[in-house]
């Protein structure tokens, strides 16, 4: 390492922010930098990020986490989707499984074949077509079966439900056995340097001063230092997100225990249930412009499956981002460069892809602006397509029974998520941006459960005869439940393979 290299690392908060930034850089960085956390006790981190989407398990594997100890260790369970529940009209619900839609057909996707038959009344629902939402609905899981790739059983794409604090204090002790030190203490001065605005130095309400070259913020929604210290600035998009309120409560456990997480639409936002494998995570998400807190904490005390284990926590948030994730010598990361409501559990994993661009971009002392720049181009693309993908459930809807969906159903909507349903609607196309983290068929399964219906179908599917046709979405579908039939209860894979302690 030259002259100019970046020696010290300064981590401001832990949480799960925190400790995943520790693991990866002291799992990546082997020692050749000094790594510090400081993190208060005092200070609370929300803590209720539960459910996860399956890029969780490539973040554990680049760590080298044994899979079966980190879910004993964290109490978790698997995730095979998201079961909607009253989001395009009341009484109706879908799944958003992670697997794939169908099978592969040659050139047309499998999705034009089914629309084909489902509009003419001979096909069932989309959901029937993905092992990962036949699955939950039986309450059945495992892993998948990468030797068997014609079979659905490969096709299994899972994520995680895990205890948040369990996860933050598993990643700290994996942390600090290579190196990373933690220093308990609140910090009140960020010092910056005179003569370019750089971080130089943050004290602490002990008198300590901590130095380093690299700071990261992953203070949460306080952003102490992207935005306390730097000023960065934050874009705020409650005009397209509408919901700025949460209470998350834990609730006894009940059976069965099921691999899905469950998003229930209220009137004025919704209600998710995570089964964790010693309880539940109860929330509901809501717009204060709509709803009172007093009326959202009846709302979720009256709808839990069991008893109430603790008090409410109130959370308040701005859904948007930093105008800069990386900022002169100082990288957000987590909350701290930007809050998404829980609906597609994609907060842990804007975690995990800050981290790959920051190691893909990791600076020396230079701090070069083209490396910043191009960090912060790839973050606001990141941010603005999941936007775009959790705005389409609330405006994809038919419900008029409450102030909060009339305005969801009529509001103005980003220009780039009115291309995607302008050409769904036309022939059922939909096209994957760049890298853009949703795919076809997650996009697919949220246009359809919640109402959208293409008029058409891509017209090279017409080449294909209907028997074939038929023959091929009703195999898809025999295939996928005898897959499903012979797999274990979720419940009965977690007791042979990862149960946790009790």
């Amino acid at each position: 390492m030259d002259e100019n290299s970046i020696k010290n690392i300064v981590i401001v908060g832990g949480g799960t922010a925190g400790w995943m930034t520790a693991a990866t850089l002291s799992n990546t960085l082997k020692n050749k930098y000094n790594i510090r956390l400081i993190e208060s006790d005092d200070i609370a981190t929300i803590g209720v990020g539960e459910a996860t989407i399956p890029h969780i398990k490539a973040y554990n594997a680049s760590l080298g986490i044994d899979e079966n100890e980190f879910l004993r260790k964290t109490k978790g369970t698997f995730k095979l989707g998201i079961e909607f529940v009253n989001w395009g009209k009341i009484g109706e619900s879908y799944i958003h499984g992670f697997g794939k839609v169908g099978a592969d057909a040659g050139f047309v996707a499998f999705h034009h074949y089914w629309r084909k038959l489902y509009q003419s009344g001979e096909a069932g629902e989309l959901d029937l077509y993905s092992i990962n939402s036949v699955a939950p609905r039986q309450g059945k899981f495992m892993r998948s079966v990468p030797n068997m790739p014609t079979s659905p059983l490969a096709d299994i794409n899972n994520a995680f439900h895990f205890d948040a604090r369990l996860y933050a204090m598993f990643l700290r002790e994996y942390s600090e056995k290579l190196g990373v030190a933690r220093t308990e203490g609140k910090i009140v001065t960020t010092q910056l340097r005179d003569s370019d605005g750089f971080i130089e130095a943050v004290v602490l309400e002990s008198g300590e001063k901590i130095t380093g070259e690299l700071f990261i913020d992953c203070s949460g929604t306080r952003g102490v230092l992207i935005e306390q210290a730097l000023k960065t600035g934050y874009e705020d998009w409650n005009h397209w997100l509408p919901c700025n309120r949460a209470i998350a409560v834990p609730c006894e456990s009940v059976e069965p225990l099921l691999p899905v997480t469950r998003a229930t639409a209220h009137s004025a936002g919704w209600q998710w249930r995570i089964p964790l494998q010693h309880r539940l995570g109860n929330g509901h998400v809501y717009s204060s412009n709509f709803m009172s807190d007093d009326e959202a904490t009846s709302i979720l005390l009256n709808n839990l499956d069991g008893k109430q284990l603790a008090d409410p926590l109130y959370i308040k948030y701005v859904p948007g981002r930093r105008k800069k994730g990386w900022n002169k010598n100082c990288i957000a990361i987590g909350l701290s460069s930007g809050f998404f409501e829980p609906i597609e559990s994609t907060n842990i994993h804007l975690i995990y892809t800050a981290l790959g661009r920051l190691l893909n971009l990791f600076p020396d002392g230079s701090f070069d602006q083209a490396d910043i720049d191009k960090y912060n181009a790839q973050t606001s693309f990141e941010y603005e397509r999941i936007r775009d993908f959790i705005i389409l459930h609330y405006k994809a809807t038919q419900r008029d029974d409450s102030p909060f969906w009339n305005h969801c159903r009529n509001m103005e909507i980003t220009d780039t998520l009115q291309e995607k349903i302008d050409l769904y609607r036309h022939n059922g196309r939909i096209f994957r941006e760049s890298d853009e983290l949703f795919g076809i068929d997650s996009w697919l399964q949220v246009m359809h459960g919640q109402g959208i219906r293409a008029r058409g179908y891509h017209p090279l599917a017409d080449l294909v005869p209907k028997a074939e046709i038929v023959n091929l979405v009703s195999n898809v579908r025999e295939v996928i439940q005898k897959c499903v039939d012979v797999m274990p209860t979720h419940a009965e894979f977690i007791a042979h393979h990862c149960a946790a302690d009790r």
